[in-house]
């Protein structure tokens, strides 16, 4: 098992220009680029020091200006953790790389924060919606969602 600051070391040799930040957290916080997102992930999980063979939760997130997503992943083998966060500027045609191909777990994360964010994932096997009807219209967990007949409470 890998402490948090020798994980960084490792991940600062791959990606230099990622930024980490604590937040009193026990796993260490990795900021990544969308154009970096997907070379990082894939070296998280096959690098044999690393190991990241576990995904175990991808949400999206609303900051207001950015829409992004966290993903939770942890190496079975080493047992140690990381978060990753990707955030982009673009609310009208927001888009990131899809990591299914890397953690088939991923597959119905990501069409669920499509569902709810709008955020479409590149790559993806079949991004279609997974909980709200095809004539659904807007995102209802985006923060600038306009719910006319208040199905969701705040």
């Amino acid at each position: 098992m890998m402490n948090n600051e020798a994980l960084k070391e490792l991940i600062n040799s791959w990606f230099p220009e990622l930024e980490f930040w604590e937040e009193g957290s026990e796993f260490l916080n990795i900021e990544v680029a969308p154009d970096q997102l997907f070379a990082l992930m894939r070296r998280l999980k096959e690098d044999e020091q690393s190991s990241f063979d576990y995904l175990y939760c991808l949400s999206g997130v609303d900051w207001g200006e950015t829409l992004g997503v966290i993903y939770h992943l942890e190496s079975t083998n080493h047992r140690h953790s990381v978060v990753v966060r990707v955030q982009t500027k673009d609310r009208d045609q927001p888009t990131l790389d899809s990591v299914s191909s890397i953690w088939y777990t991923a597959d119905f994360h990501e069409r669920e924060v499509f569902d709810f964010f709008g955020i479409t994932f590149s790559n993806h096997p079949n991004l279609k919606r997974l909980f709200l009807t095809e004539e659904w219209e807007g995102f209802p967990l985006r923060k600038d969602y306009v719910d006319e007949i208040n199905m969701i409470i705040k």
